[in-house]
């Protein structure tokens, strides 16, 4: 199997209990899943949220801030982010290349898909910021877009359950996991693994998408090694 693999991180899994910012604690976990990964010999690409930050959507909502200037703000938000997990990354020895769709030579190079693949080749891990660059896109599109071109087997959404359930988890005890679902359920359904345009995008290139607790140190090589009893799978 091709073991290059894209992770998608929200920006609020960076904040820690404080609900904002960014924890450097947990940068530093994350830096040292992400190079486990490395070291087993898999290509990682990344894409992280800014929700930590800044979300376009609640800057916009009382019509003060124009939506498009909303966005263009939450895709700052995911440089900021970015430019943290690639020191986190550099901290722990790797070697990390930061990405973006908004130009801004003097903090990430620009993304073009041959440089990040000539990257992987080269062993780096490469972060993907600013979304897909265009308002009215989520980062979960912007992901589901980057891992389709870079060729990625799969796109693992690191969160905070371990797969996806028919209700919260979180506030109805019997909620049931389901390991496996369709693409065409998760967009019926409205299951809120991604946006419907994310997982649309992820059908058309038959993009396996993998939901999995990302404080369960270790989970993510399980995962990518076949080890699924721990995620859900929409596929």
């Amino acid at each position: 199997m091709n073991k290059r693999v894209l992770v998608k991180f929200s920006g609020e899994a960076l904040a820690g209990e404080e609900g904002y910012g960014i924890d450097t604690q947990i940068l530093d976990y994350i830096a040292d899943e992400i190079k486990n990964l490395v070291d087993n010999g898999i290509e990682v690409g990344i894409v992280i949220g800014g929700g930590n930050i800044i979300r376009g959507v609640t800057a916009a909502a009382d019509g003060v801030i124009k939506r498009t200037s909303a966005d263009y703000m939450g895709m700052l938000a995911t440089v900021i982010n970015g430019v943290a997990m690639q020191e986190a990354l550099e901290y722990k020895g790797l070697n990390a290349r930061l990405q973006t769709a908004i130009k801004m030579e003097q903090i990430a190079e620009p993304f073009i898909v041959r440089k990040a693949i000539r990257h992987f080749e080269k062993n780096r891990v490469v972060i993907f910021s600013a979304g897909t660059g265009n308002p009215y896109f989520t980062t979960d599109t912007a992901a589901t877009l980057r891992a389709t071109e870079i060729n990625a087997s799969m796109l693992i959404k690191a969160t905070k359950v371990d797969g996806i359930y028919d209700k919260d988890p979180m506030k109805y005890d019997d909620a049931v996991k389901l390991d496996t679902i369709s693409y065409d359920r998760a967009l019926e359904d409205h299951i809120k693994v991604m946006d419907d345009t994310a997982i649309a995008l992820a059908k058309d290139n038959k993009l396996p998408i993998v939901v999995a607790n990302m404080s369960e140190k270790g989970n993510l090589l399980k995962i990518i090694n076949g080890d699924i009893s721990k995620c859900s799978i929409v596929k």
